[in-house]
């Protein structure tokens, strides 16, 4: 029996490198708090390069691919810049969040195990009213964004996980620049309580509610606090 010709293309080597760089880079901005500083973050082609240990092509290419997905912008004579959304695009953002999250916790509350759900009070274990979340801001935040994270893999849906991975990069960002204000932090601990309460009692339409109205009260205060953010 005579063997079909397939019309396959040889795999380039740069292929993989592309790849392997665009992952690389793409996991390294979402890990940046892009909006610590109201300066531009660019990012250097030689250094990159370097640090990855691969050629400039595969890195220009990985670039161009960053840019197609809205993570990084390539501006003529200044370089690679990575995407800051503006506050109309951020409080857009946060209510697509809402409804996602909320939506996890509604599966939360018909799938998730006990001990998964009790385990998210110990994102919180080291705070009281003896250790107040305002005397520990930068810890509290931390706990807060993994907070939410958890929340969203808790529901065991990977098409929200996938959905909300981009969304996190700025999200995150703005939930790290609010939570030290005064008013925000006070509410966050409390509000962030009753949540896993209402997950641990499986009422779905209440832990629902609470995890949507969370969310929804971070897009408002940045819809008329966002322009005092970066002063």
């Amino acid at each position: 029996m005579a063997e079909p010709e397939l019309a396959i293309v040889r795999i380039a080597p740069e292929t993989s490198f592309k790849t392997k760089a665009y992952d690389a880079l793409k996991e390294a901005i979402l890990k940046m708090d892009i909006y610590a500083t109201p300066e531009p973050i660019m990012l250097d082609e030689r250094a990159l390069s370097d640090k990855l240990g691969v050629s400039r092509t595969p890195i220009r290419e990985a670039v161009a691919m960053l840019e197609q997905d809205g993570f990084v912008k390539i501006v003529p004579r200044r370089g690679i810049v990575v995407v800051r959304k503006t506050k109309a695009e951020i409080v857009d953002m946060i209510r697509a969040w809402a409804a996602l999250e909320s939506m996890a916790a509604r599966l939360i509350t018909t799938t998730a195990r006990k001990k998964d759900i009790s385990g998210l009070r110990d994102y919180f274990k080291e705070f009281s009213q003896y250790r107040l979340p305002q005397d520990h801001i930068e810890e509290y935040s931390t706990a807060n964004i993994a907070f939410h994270q958890a929340l969203i893999s808790l529901g065991e849906s990977p098409t929200l996980v996938d959905m909300t991975t981009d969304i996190l990069l700025h999200v995150r960002g703005y939930r790290q620049l609010t939570i030290g204000r005064a008013d925000r932090i006070a509410a966050s601990l409390p509000e962030h309580l009753a949540i896993i309460e209402a997950l641990e009692d499986r009422d779905t339409e209440r832990a629902e509610k609470l995890s949507r109205d969370h969310t929804l009260r971070l897009a408002t205060y940045v819809e008329t606090q966002g322009q005092e953010l970066f002063r």
